[in-house]
Order: structure tokens, then C-alpha cells, then sequence
């Protein structure tokens, strides 16, 4: 079947159409990193020994191999390789804790993990609790299956695991967000990427890079790979492989714009370029509009799914204040405390359905429930969290987050997670953990303590024991010792006062 059969298709499996794409353009290039390239013809054969092995060491189909590594060729070939064996993809942050890790893996019951060589070095405990491949360099040519390695075959259904992202990889407990081929499949067949060359800048192990790295390949396009961002090198890159396709975070947007020789790059052949995760100023997409060519695009979701909207920021220039409208087939609603729809143009919290919507959350079935809502007739709904309204057009404006996650440099922290870890030091009574703007991550996360009477640490010595102990992207920028934190008459600790405090004098770095 070709390519274009085979996506016309109501559901097919991802590694069908790697196979398509290696039948029709062999030689064509599938995924770059610096100098080396990976054709298609190459990839489906490299996936499929992957496959092989896996099955070859019992891994079935519908169970999870996870991957905890930067982005790269061999991950990507993994990537591919897990699928084909009909197993689920479980991406794990390298930047979280060694606790996290072990949650995470034996939440997801992988019987395999993938690591390269600075990530395995790092963690070296966690690859002790199971197998551990490494996917850069040996022992991975000795692994593989043999060239042209038959398969078992795998049927693939479409409500089998494509992946599950956690939604937290912290010291608390993570969740498992299970998203099912059949969302992908929606996602990546109702996508345009024919002929693209396509600049992947953030982790593979993100949901956000994932909505435009599979379609890429869906569609015979070219992945180039850039482990770690520099907005120099990302310019660079874009001119000299005549980019047309990227997804950035709005701080990655950010520290481009400002580069004083952005004007010296050659971006001529961007045709589009994309922006989700993080609050997107109107100022920056302006910007971006006047200097960049090539459309913008910002979506506003949830890797859970449900409803997604869609600002096309070069049709609607008025409209950069908003996130834009539902997309086609998006059902988005809002809801008051209560649960019951508002009237038109008042503010509720943004609930969404659609076909692209996650399975639940994995192994936690009352978590899953809780960020259900169901209309009238029992339909399904995502809750977002998020508060917002619906302008005169039907353009959805959020107005502030219902839950207090902070998103720092694209990416979800989760304050109650580093709350705990702050509480178990012997000399902290209370804790309280807000995000406030920061020009380079778009927000980052401080810290507020009261101490014990008796307490011996002082704000300095805090900052560093805690920020040892949670991931990288959790640890706090500020840490300040107060008397009492600020409550409600209820009791509830009021964090927009916290976030509004002068003078928070404990600095990170």
C-alpha cells in the first residue's frame, strides 16, 4: 500500500508508513544530527532490527520500553523501533531525580531501558533496577537483531498505547499520560508536512515536540535534531538546511528575537513556524510576525488532550491576545465551580473533547476521573485548569491558571511537588512555591519557608540542600524565610500575595 493510501486511511499504524516511505524514497533523508544523516531506507531497516531484538528479549505488544536520553538519531530509531514491536514509547526527562526515574519506570512496567552515554552515566542506579541498552554507541550494534530480521507479526489496534508521557518526571508522583494510536494517528494524518524540513529544538521526551516530529515523519519529511538549543545554532541551522518547519516554546521565541545579528540569517524558506506550552505575549508574536517569514501558529492544549484551539496568528494579526479558536472537531466549553456551563462571553474554566484525547492517566483511575468533566448527554471532557472566556468571535482568551503549575522555559513545575521536598528538611515548618516572571524562562519557580524556632539552616544553605534534591527544572531561583505565610480566612495560603512580596533576598547562583 503507498504512502498515500495508507494516510487516507480512518487508522493505520506509524511504522507502516516509515516502511511505505523506505519502499518509495529509499535515499530520501529522514533524520539529521550535525553531520550524519539517516535515510529512509536506512531508518525502516534500523527500526525493524530494533523490533526484533525487543521481541527477541520478551517485550510484548501493548507493554512499555521506556527511553531516558537527549534527543538523537539512535533515539529516534528507538523511538520508531518500539512501536514497530508493538510496544508503547515511555519518554523520560534525563533532568529529573533518580527517585522520579524509578517511579516512572516502574510505574510504566518497562522491561527495557534505553539510555546513551552521558544520560546512563548519571543515572547509572536506575539502569541497576532493570535491563539497560544504551542507544548511543555499543553495546547497541551487538544488541540489534540481524539485518533483515523477520518480525512477529503485530497487529496494531488503535486503542493501544502510543506512548505514555508523565506529566511530572519530579519527586512527587508522576502521572502517566497514556495517548493511544488512534490520537496519534488523528493528529498526524490531519497534518501537513509533505516535503518538510522540519528543525526539532526541544526534547523528544515532550509532548510538544512529539505533535510535530511523528507528522514529520508520517509524511516523508526531514527531522534535523538539535539536541540542545542555542538560538545561534538554531539560526544557523535553519538557513544553511533551508528550515520550513518549527515548533518553539515562547521563551525559545524570545532569546531568537533578541539575538542582535538575527537579521543576518537567511530564514526565506520557513513556511510555517509553531508555539505551544507557555504563555505567548502578543508583543513577542508581533514580533515575530514582522521579522520572521513564514506563518504563526500557537496551539493551546493539553498533552491529555481533549480540546485543542488554534490561533493563526498571520490571518488574525488583531487577535494575538487570544489563543485562537477550537480547531476543527475541538469541542471546547467552560464550566464554573460547580460544573455547569457559563453563559456566552463569561469566564469559566476551558474544558475540551475531541478524537484526540488520552486514554487516562496510567495505573491511577481516580486521577484519570478527576480531570474528567461530561456534558449533558455523558460526553467526555478534559479539564484544563485553566481559567478563560470566548470573545465576540469565538476566540478563547485565558485570563489566569486555576491550578498553580508554572511553566518555565516551556515546561510544567509542579509547586506541591517541591512544597514536599522543601517540608522534609528537619527545620522547615511550612512551604510555598510560586512561579513569578522571568525574561529568561518566562517564569521560574521561588520558594517560601517558615522555620522552626530551634532551626539552625539559614536561607542560603535551604536553597542549596533543596535544589540538590529535585530536578534541574524545579529548582528555585529564590528562596525567602518568612514569620508566617499569608492565608485566607479559610485557611487557604493566598500565593498571588506570595508572588507580590518585596524583597526576596535568597538567590540561586
Amino acid at each position: 500500500m503507498s504512502v498515500e493510501e495508507l494516510l487516507a486511511k480512518d487508522f493505520g499504524a506509524f511504522p507502516g508508513l516509515i516502511r511505505a516511505h523506505a519502499r518509495e524514497r529509499p535515499e530520501h533523508p529522514a533524520l539529521i544530527e550535525g553531520d550524519a544523516t539517516l535515510t529512509y531506507g536506512e531508518l525502516a531497516a534500523l527500526m525493524d532490527r530494533i523490533a526484533f531484538a525487543l521481541q527477541r528479549d520478551g517485550v510484548g505488544a501493548g507493554e512499555a520500553v521506556a527511553i531516558c536520553a537527549r534527543a538523537s538519531i539512535p533515539y529516534a530509531a528507538a523511538f520508531c523501533g518500539i512501536l514497530a514491536a508493538g510496544a508503547a514509547v515511555a519518554p523520560l526527562a534525563p533532568s529529573s531525580t533518580t527517585a522520579s526515574l524509578t517511579m516512572m519506570i516502574e510505574d510504566c512496567g518497562a522491561k527495557i531501558l534505553f539510555l546513551d552515554r552521558e544520560t546512563g552515566q548519571a543515572l547509572e542506579d536506575v539502569g541497576r533496577a532493570g535491563p539497560s541498552t544504551p542507544i548511543a554507541g555499543e553495546p547497541l550494534p551487538s544488541w540489534l537483531g540481524p539485518v533483515g530480521a523477520k518480525l512477529a507479526t503485530v497487529e496494531i489496534r488503535p486503542d493501544w498505547p502510543f506512548n505514555i508521557i508523565y506529566s511530572s518526571g519530579t519527586t512527587g508522583a508522576p502521572k502517566g499520560i497514556v495517548q493511544p494510536h488512534q490520537m496519534r494517528w488523528r493528529q498526524f494524518t490531519r497534518a501537513s508536512y509533505r516535503g518538510a524540513m522540519t528543525l526539532v529544538s526541544t526534547p523528544l521526551y515532550s509532548n510538544t515536540t512529539l505533535v510535530v516530529f511523528i507528522p514529520t515523519l508520517a509524511h516523508g519529511g526531514t527531522a534535523v535534531l538539535l539536541p540542545k538549543f542555542d538560538a545561534g545554532e538554531f539560526l544557523r541551522l535553519s538557513a544553511a538546511r533551508r528550515v520550513t518547519h518549527a515548533m518553539l516554546v515562547p521563551v525559545q521565541y524570545r532569546r531568537i528575537m533578541e539575538r542582535p545579528d538575527f537579521g543576518d540569517y537567511d530564514l526565506s524558506s520557513y513556511l510555517v513556524k509553531f508555539s505551544t506550552s507557555a504563555p505567548f505575549s502578543a508583543a513577542l508574536k508581533a514580533d515575530v510576525l514582522s521579522r520572521w517569514p513564514g506563518g504563526l501558529v500557537e496551539y493551546y492544549g493539553m498533552t491529555e488532550g481533549g480540546g485543542s484551539t488554534m490561533l493563526v496568528a498571520h490571518e488574525f494579526p488583531h487577535k494575538l491576545h487570544t489563543v485562537g479558536q477550537p480547531m476543527p472537531g475541538h469541542d471546547i466549553r467552560l464550566i464554573d465551580a460547580e460544573g455547569h456551563e457559563v453563559a456566552q462571553g463569561e469566564i469559566g474554566e476551558v474544558v475540551g473533547s475531541s478524537g484526540a484525547i488520552m486514554t487516562g492517566y496510567h495505573n491511577q483511575p481516580e486521577k484519570t476521573r478527576e480531570a474528567e468533566w461530561r456534558d449533558a448527554e455523558g460526553r467526555r471532557f478534559i479539564r484544563t485548569g485553566d481559567i478563560g472566556r470566548f470573545d465576540e468571535d469565538g476566540f478563547l482568551i485565558l485570563l489566569d491558571r486555576n491550578k498553580d503549575i508554572i511553566i518555565s522555559g516551556g515546561f510544567n513545575i509542579y509547586p506541591s511537588d517541591i512544597e514536599s521536598e522543601l517540608t522534609r528538611h528537619e527545620d522547615v515548618v511550612e512551604a510555598a512555591v510560586v512561579g513569578v516572571p522571568s525574561e529568561r524562562w518566562g517564569e521560574t519557580p521561588v520558594g517560601f519557608v517558615t522555620l522552626r524556632r530551634t532551626a539552625s539552616v539559614d536561607g542560603p544553605a535551604l536553597l542549596e540542600w533543596v535544589n540538590a534534591r529535585v530536578g534541574k527544572t524545579q529548582r528555585l531561583s529564590e528562596l525567602t524565610i518568612l514569620d508566617s505565610l499569608p492565608r485566607s480566612a479559610i485557611g487557604k495560603i493566598l500565593k498571588r500575595e506570595l508572588r507580590d512580596l518585596p524583597g526576596r533576598p535568597t538567590k540561586s547562583g
